[in-house]
């Protein structure tokens, strides 16, 4: 679940590069707020962290990019020595060696993050001075408040859109409804679901016989759900493609996976005919829930 959550949300972050005229490939370049350091903040961390890797930076490159701020404040190599408040292995990775323990607008003020991820279920917690400072710092901000449900959002839709001018690309993992804006553009967030990738990772995976989900099954299927938007959709600021489309997509990334698999040798269900039209043998595989109706036959006595 938290490496669907972790693919999911690099994806939308992927696609949220295409909205700012970027190429997925940037991802190094920004430089990642993730306000949260439970289980989901960390896993998502470590997906985006492995994706960097796979784009050919080095660790100590990639880690450089991450702030992890708890309720403590951000995650210090202090913690990792003394007993107050220590930290998980997991969390340690994230360890800056300066600043332990700066607030979340002091980490705004002096990193200047390009992307802030809310995984703390904590209402309201992304201020309204906390975002305008993030837009003073950065022209097109990606906002991502996670936390669900709607109450528990660290922002709504209409404050990420209203304390930035309009101007961040905004997903969340609570639904919100578009928002229309004082100069009458109207604003689509979309909601950052596992929807998008569990039900392709599995087909993939399941049909293709892979015994193993390894980390690049994972980012070829954020990959290919991220391309899977379009230009209109990333023109209204949209990073996951519409609801209705799920089918098409979950096949798209079950294509991404099974390639993914043969490549490391470990498609163990597919003959050679199988490989030769990927998508016509997974179209063929998907289940279509179409029932022909049924008409209960009687007979009429008189």
């Amino acid at each position: 679940d938290i490496q669907g959550t972790g693919a999911t949300t690099l994806a939308g972050v992927l696609s949220a590069l295409r909205v700012k005229g970027k190429l997925p490939e940037d991802l190094g370049e920004e430089r990642i707020l993730i306000v949260g350091a439970g289980s989901a903040g960390i896993g998502v961390g470590q997906v985006l962290l492995q994706a960097m890797i796979e784009q050919g930076r080095t660790h100590e490159e990639s880690i450089s990019a991450f702030f992890v701020a708890d309720q403590h404040g951000l995650l210090g190599v202090e913690r990792t020595l003394g007993k107050e408040n220590p930290l998980t292995k997991e969390q340690a990775i994230f360890a800056r060696k300066e600043d332990g323990g700066l607030s979340l607008i002091e980490i705004m003020k002096k990193y200047k993050p390009t992307i802030i991820l809310g995984m703390t279920a904590v209402g309201g917690l992304f201020k309204e001075d906390l975002i305008r400072q993030m837009s003073k710092n950065c022209e097109r901000p990606i906002i991502f408040p996670l936390s669900n449900p709607t109450t528990k959002a660290e922002c709504t839709a209409e404050q990420a859109f209203e304390w930035t001018d309009g101007k961040c690309v905004f997903a969340s993992g609570s639904p919100f409804e578009p928002v229309t804006f004082t100069d009458g553009r109207i604003l689509y967030p979309t909601q950052c679901n596992n929807m998008y990738i569990f039900p392709g990772l599995g087909l993939g995976a399941t049909l293709c016989g892979a015994k193993v989900i390894t980390d690049r099954m994972l980012y070829v299927s954020a990959k290919a759900l991220a391309n899977y938007v379009t230009e209109d959709e990333l023109s209204e600021g949209k990073v996951f493609p519409h609801i209705t489309s799920i089918r098409d997509v979950s096949k798209t990334v079950a294509i991404a996976v099974i390639e993914e698999a043969i490549k490391e040798g470990l498609a163990t269900k597919l003959n050679e005919k199988d490989k030769l039209d990927l998508e016509t043998f997974v179209k063929k595989k998907m289940y279509d829930p179409v029932y022909v109706p049924l008409v209960e036959r009687r007979e009429v006595l008189i």
